[in-house]
């Protein structure tokens, strides 16, 4: 039985849901809908983004509506255009069999003539930001003197971008006898005097902890010198081969500066900000929800309303003003269940803010070094290698293959491995010999031993395994699994990384023996566990909490595997980009990644293009021109 049978919806909304695929009710459903469907009452619910608070008030809303009747009987305010459509559109999948029901969106940015032309024909439910509404109050358009229910969605989001005058106008424009359903992340003092003030004895309901983060979410930082913040935010794409991402900055313009920047280096990025007219913000959500920008580069309150699903990292370019917004940053990842990343990158001065954070979402932050490039060499090979043995043949390449063998007849399989997979590794660590190593090593390993080292005791050994996200792990979840299953302590492993196929992680040397003939050949639910050690070994010492100093966090690998594949040539250039799987090159003295390594222009830094899809360099979200910049400040 589908369980949101047992919450009291009726038939109507049921269809709906198993039309969508619904299942289970999510934590703050299954309390929220029973109360506000048995109960008038006025309701608070705490609980963080990506929690499906959406269906929690609107199940019960639609139920409780009388389709007959035409005139307005509810208003969502919410605080972004983006979330109000957002909203609009799932009140209207939910309500999809009930007859002559009709919900409307009015927000800014669109023709307020028309939006008071389809209140006019009929709309029980009205969702709107709170400045388009006061505007349509001011102006006679809508009235909701008579509604029976006032929902404000993402409350402390609306008072945090300084709507608070708003709606305690529009709230009062509306009958005191009316019910009032207030959803929020975090709960405030302004938030709570709004509740004081307009809610009668609400009944409250708490998802996990006030304020505290969501527990699919990871939490890590990165401390770099300022200067380095943007190439240690590349370094960290590089390093995820997996990345669907949103990098937060403070401002319009450094959001707008790291955009250009990004897709000046050839990745797939685009900005998001107040800016931006509506269709271009139209255009670079369509484009984000298909994955054909995967770095999306935004502003607190522009990204309010993404509701995007599998967003893996959410990337802190700059901590918020305000600490309690890291919450809503961190939220748009790790929804529904899955896992997620949420990634700090900070200078030491801002090394206090990093406590303040963990105290208010009651979790602990790991702290990572920025991978070396030879880090980023070795997992992109391993990367590559995963995607050569799950790639599909499309045996139209058998036409070809009698040429192919002629040219390669004679080289052996070892050969042929070695030569294929050097045509880029060759270039790509060229590159990163010349770079700098961010974690603060003087220097960098140019080249990895051929000869095993000898392991010390005292030594921080660094193991390849070949599990991962594909596994249902995370880096916590990994680390839990190995202590228990080597009946280590807890600061005996360290530096896990976790990537989608494969993972890695140190001990000290004195239990090397241990793991290795632990873990290889462990049978892990019929999964042959192997386990190897890392010729790059990640040293470095550890800090009282068994936190790697020096190496750094290997993950990733050169993405951009869609709309690439193959090997093909590159132009001249002096540095990686990435657009998609390994390939080769003509006459660069770097890589350049198009589908993977692939050659450049003149750059100095690696380019991303082919990495999420062929699209062309300059994004509709970077501005039809270039804005002049100012100096400006890390």
């Amino acid at each position: 039985m589908n369980k949101f049978e047992q919450l009291g919806l009726n038939e109507s909304l049921l269809l709906a849901i198993k039309d969508l695929g619904f299942e289970n009710p999510s934590e703050v459903q299954e309390k929220a809908i029973p109360v506000l469907l048995e109960q008038n009452t006025d309701l608070v619910a705490l609980a963080q983004t990506g929690t499906g608070k959406t269906a929690a008030f609107g199940f019960p809303l639609i139920q409780k509506i009388d389709a007959e009747n035409r005139n307005t009987q509810a208003l969502i305010l919410s605080p972004t255009r983006e979330l109000c459509l957002q909203i609009t559109n799932e009140i209207k999948l939910y309500s999809k069999y009930i007859k002559g029901l009709h919900t409307v969106a009015v927000y800014g940015g669109a023709s307020i003539t028309e939006q008071a032309r389809e209140v006019k024909r009929g709309a029980q439910i009205i969702v709107a930001t709170p400045g388009r509404m006061q505007d349509m109050i001011n102006r006679g358009l809508v009235n909701i003197k008579n509604i029976d229910f006032c929902i404000l969605d993402e409350a402390d989001e609306m008072l945090n971008m300084g709507f608070y005058d708003d709606i305690c106008s529009i709230l009062s424009d509306t009958p005191d006898e009316k019910n009032t359903w207030l959803f929020s992340a975090t709960m405030p003092a302004e938030v709570a005097r709004i509740a004081k003030q307009f809610m009668s004895s609400p009944v409250e309901i708490t998802v996990g902890s006030k304020n505290s983060g969501s527990a699919t979410v990871s939490h890590e930082f990165y401390c770099v010198n300022a200067r380095d913040r943007y190439e240690a935010l590349k370094r960290l794409a590089d390093a995820n081969p997996d990345i669907f991402s949103v990098v937060f900055c403070r401002t319009k313009r450094d959001t707008q500066a790291v955009a250009e920047k990004l897709i000046e280096d050839g990745y797939n990025a685009a900005a998001l900000h107040g800016d931006l007219s509506q269709a271009q913000r139209d255009g670079v959500m369509k484009s984000f929800r298909g994955r054909q920008i995967q770095m999306l580069v935004a502003t607190d309150v522009a990204a309010r309303g993404i509701d995007v699903d599998n967003i893996t990292h959410v990337v802190n370019y700059q901590l918020p003003d305000e600490i309690e917004t890291y919450n809503h940053r961190s939220g748009r990842t790790g929804r529904a269940g899955k896992l997620g990343t949420s990634i700090v990158i900070i200078t030491k001065s801002e090394l206090r803010k990093i406590s303040a954070i963990e105290r208010i979402i009651q979790q602990k932050f790991e702290e990572k070094t920025i991978p070396s490039g030879i880090e980023i060499c070795e997992i992109q090979l391993l990367h590559l290698a995963n995607k050569i043995k799950d790639t599909e043949v499309d045996h139209d390449i058998d036409t070809y293959l009698p040429a192919i063998n002629e040219v390669l007849d004679g080289l052996s399989k070892e050969e042929l491995i070695k030569k294929m997979v050097s045509v880029e590794f060759n270039r790509f660590i060229n590159y990163y010999k010349k770079k700098r190593d961010l974690s603060g090593e003087k220097g960098e390993r140019s080249e990895r031993n051929s000869e095993p080292r000898e392991i010390r005791a005292g030594d921080p050994v660094r193991y390849f395994i070949n599990i991962g996200t594909r596994d249902d792990f995370d880096w916590m979840q990994l680390k839990d699994f190995l202590k228990d299953t080597l009946e280590l302590g807890r600061d005996d492993v360290f530096k896990v990384d976790v990537k989608e196929g494969f993972s890695f992680f140190n001990t000290d040397g004195e239990h090397t023996e241990k793991v290795m003939s632990v873990l290889n050949g462990y049978d892990m639910n019929g999964r042959r566990i192997n386990v190897e050690i890392s010729k790059n070994d990640g040293g470095g010492r550890r800090d009282h909490n068994g936190r790697g100093s020096g190496g750094g966090r290997s993950s990733g690998g050169f993405r951009g595997e869609r709309s690439s594949g193959g090997f093909r040539g590159e132009r001249s250039g002096s540095a990686p980009r990435r657009e998609g799987g390994f390939r080769s090159d003509r006459n660069s003295s770097a890589p350049k990644r198009e589908g993977g390594f692939r050659g450049e222009r003149s750059s100095s830094a690696p380019r991303r293009e082919g990495s999420f899809s062929d699209r062309p360099r300059r994004s509709e979200s970077a501005g039809d021109t270039p804005r002049p910049r100012k100096p400006r400040r890390s």
